[in-house]
């Protein structure tokens, strides 16, 4: 069964403890914790040793469990702290954005030879290390996906696979997936209304509101035999009250579910 959580980065605006509850109340199985500096720190990385029992305690009192981490940055510091956080708390997967510059080879020679380093490290601790396509960055589409996985040997290391990037970079994302589906080992999912550059406003990210066809993504996903996570991730909600974040967790969930579900995987 293909498990289903939420980026707690949806739930910004509150703690995590009621984070976790709503997270449960609309459906999911599991949790996605933000630490990502400067947005949305539920794990605080800097503090994580004070916070680990407290979080651990907060999931299993929910009956969630944790499906992954977002550290968001490529940074050799951070990450070493993520990694240890993960393996001590059970946090099986940590997420980054590449970073870097779009079409610029420096930046991704740069930016994959600090992935492959920090593979390593990630595969020291027993978890896994995955990046994703993004918009402007030196990893952008399913060509430059393609290179990172190449060069990036280590087993730890895996596909973040986005398909809101992917479609504002101008593919398909249920054919970009294909491809790189023997690399993807975690799936952030949200729709997007337009090109971009943005993903839009945070009620249109929710899934079954955009113009990307998560139907024909999901066929893709059950039948090249995923069985990762897959983390809702909403951005920019911040500031939003309780009822509207925890509108589009649930509307999100019953779409992700029914498709699932009417493909045999859920």
């Amino acid at each position: 069964m293909i498990k289903l959580g939420v980026n707690s980065v949806l739930f910004g605006g509150f703690d995590f403890a009621t984070a976790a509850k709503t997270i449960k109340a609309a459906g999911f199985d599991g949790v996605e914790i933000s630490a990502i500096q400067g947005m949305c720190e539920h794990l605080e990385l800097d503090n994580w040793k004070a916070q680990a029992a407290e979080l651990r305690q907060i999931v299993s009192d929910n009956g969630l469990e944790f499906l992954a981490m977002e550290e968001a940055a490529l940074d050799e510091v951070r990450l070493t702290k993520a990694f240890e956080a993960a393996s001590e708390i059970g946090i099986p997967v940590v997420n980054i954005g590449p970073g870097g510059t779009k079409d610029v080879e420096e930046d991704f020679q740069r930016q994959t030879d600090m992935m492959v380093k920090m593979a390593e490290v990630a595969e020291s601790f027993g978890v896994s290390l995955c990046c994703k396509a993004h918009v402007g960055a030196s990893i952008y589409s399913t060509a430059t996906t393609l290179r990172a996985m190449e060069k990036i040997k280590s087993p730890a290391f895996g596909v973040d696979m986005d398909p809101s990037h992917i479609h504002r970079a101008g593919e398909v994302p249920a054919e970009a997936l294909k491809p790189v589906m023997c690399r993807t080992k975690h799936i952030h999912i949200r729709d997007c209304k337009g090109p971009g550059p943005s993903p839009g406003n945070p009620p249109d990210q929710a899934c079954g509101r955009g113009d990307i066809d998560l139907m024909a993504y999901c066929r893709v996903m059950v039948e090249g035999g995923y069985n990762g996570p897959v983390n809702l991730e909403v951005i920019g909600a911040g500031e939003l009250d309780i009822a509207t974040v925890t509108i589009i967790a649930a509307e999100s969930y019953g779409y992700l579910n029914a498709c699932l579900k009417s493909l045999g995987a859920r």
